[in-house]
Formats: structure tokens, sequence, C-alpha cells
């Protein structure tokens, strides 16, 4: 029992860790390092790690949480099997180790997708719905100004 807690306060001290690390992630997409075709999925992970760790979503089997922790620090460890400062290369073992563990993560990868776009468009209809009320409640608010203000003439 004492282990599982170990390992899950770990899990989360390294998701901490790269969520505080995003920025890096998103420069090696936009700096073009060789991750490019890979950038949807990476943006992807980094939500899914971001939903896992604030607990929104926890649908998703330790080991897939773990092998997305692994695979995003790795790519943000500059010093890994080919150093990233080498050019043309350096992104290299950090695209091979990503696609591995997309590869083993593809099926709840896509789950979480699903969820996630179920989410947004849940939010945009709240976010329709309450701009309908709102435009409601201006109409009565601007049709009892009215009759208030032909009741004083």
């Amino acid at each position: 029992m004492a282990d599982k807690e170990k390992e899950d306060k770990n899990l989360m001290e390294s998701i901490k860790h790269i969520l505080g690390k995003e920025d890096k992630i998103n420069d090696q997409l936009d700096n073009g390092r060789g991750l490019e075709r890979y950038a949807k999925d990476l943006l992807l992970l980094m939500s899914l790690v971001k939903d896992y760790y604030r607990g929104n979503y926890r649908n998703i089997p330790y080991k897939t949480i773990s092998a997305a922790v692994v695979g995003l620090l790795y790519v943000l460890n500059p010093i890994d099997l080919i150093p990233d400062f080498i050019p043309f290369i350096g992104q290299v073992d950090d695209a091979l180790v990503l696609r591995f563990c997309l590869k083993l993560m593809e099926k709840d990868l896509s789950k979480y997708k699903k969820w996630k776009e179920q989410q947004t468009d849940s939010e945009k209809e709240a976010e329709e719905s309450n701009d309908t009320k709102a435009n409601e409640d201006e109409e009565e608010n601007t049709e009892a100004s009215d009759d208030k203000k032909e009741s004083k003439k």
C-alpha cells in the first residue's frame, strides 16, 4: 500500500514538473525540432496530463499516464541518448520515444480525445444557453423599462 502511494506521489511530482515546462515543449514544436509530425498528439498528451493532474480526467490506466509522463520527461530532457543540441539528429531519439509512447497509449488517448471533445461541446452548449438567457433577460428588462416609462406618461 505504501509503495502505491509513493508511486502516485512520484507520478504527480513528475506531472507537476512537466506542466512547469510546457513552454519548452511548445518551443520545440514551434522551432522545427523534428517533433512537428507529432504536434497534435503531443498537445493532446499535454492536455491529458493537465486534466489528470487537475483531477478532471482519471479514467485512464496507471500504465498509460505513466507512459505519457515518461515520454514527456524524455522529450524535455536535453541530455538524452542523442543530445538535443546536435543539429538535425538531436531530436531523432525524442521522436522515436514519443512515437513509442503514443503507440502504447493509442486507444486510451483516443478515448481521452473523445471525452475532451464532449467537454468542449458541453461548454459551448452551456455558453450558448447563457447567451440566450442573457438576451432574454435583457429583452425583459427593456420591456419592463418601456412599460414603466409609459405608465409615467
